[in-house]
């Protein structure tokens, strides 16, 4: 068994030229409501983009689309999942054969600890008690392992033996969204109150997507990690 840490790579050209020209397509659906093409610059402007967004004339920011593949549990994936209009292709429990040597014969798990640390209902912890949990986990980890590997030798398909794979399970997805839903998807999955889990992940990617794309989303405040 394998207990990974989450991660997630960004799937788009990531040239100056690439970003530049995303923006300007956005400024242009938004002039183009107004027909004021003609007061577009040699370049976007950040400004006249940034004022479409406050004043909620967010439909223009759907034109531009942005891929990310995510390392995430399961449990967590099945939040992302509810967010609609989007694309997504995950990785499939049904014919992944985790018992076969690509996988290495073996379960691969997302590790909690940095989801402990971020769960506000368990911060005043002691640490002997946040190993005990963890210790807890990890047994329980092992034991699916065992009981999943058995399935298989016992002649169990992939779709029937993943009954028995936990929550906290390696899932891979590539999740599409254009800006607007990605805005949305970051007021929602940042704050205090969202899964400890998937704060984990998307705190530094909004980070990241800020460092992009400041004037769309530089006014999504960006949460103290822990």
């Amino acid at each position: 068994m394998q207990v990974l840490k989450p991660s997630f790579d960004l799937r788009f050209p990531k040239s100056k030229e690439t970003i530049i020209e995303m923006m300007e397509l956005v400024e242009e659906a938004a002039r183009l409501c107004y027909q004021s093409e003609g007061n577009m610059g040699e370049t976007f402007s950040p400004e006249y983009i940034r004022s479409k967004i406050d004043a909620g004339h967010e439909s223009v920011i759907e034109h531009s689309m942005i891929s990310v593949r995510v390392v995430m549990d399961r449990g967590v994936s099945h939040e992302t999942v509810r967010h609609r209009i989007a694309s997504y292709s995950q990785e499939s429990t049904r014919y992944c054969n985790y018992s076969n040597g690509k996988f290495q014969n073996e379960i691969k798990v997302i590790d909690i600890r940095r989801g402990i640390t971020l769960d506000t209902k368990m911060q005043k912890l002691p640490p002997e008690i946040i190993e005990l949990i963890i210790a807890e986990w990890l047994e329980a980890m092992e034991f699916a392992e065992v009981k999943y590997m058995r399935m298989i030798a016992l002649g169990a398909t992939p779709q029937i033996a993943r009954g028995v794979l936990p929550q906290s399970t390696k899932t891979e997805i590539m999740i599409t969204f254009d800006f607007r839903e990605w805005r949305h998807f970051f007021k929602m999955r940042t704050p205090l109150t969202a899964h400890p889990q998937m704060r984990e992940i998307m705190i530094p990617l909004l980070a990241m997507f800020k460092k992009y794309f400041p004037a769309i989303f530089d006014d999504i405040e960006l949460p103290e990690a822990a």
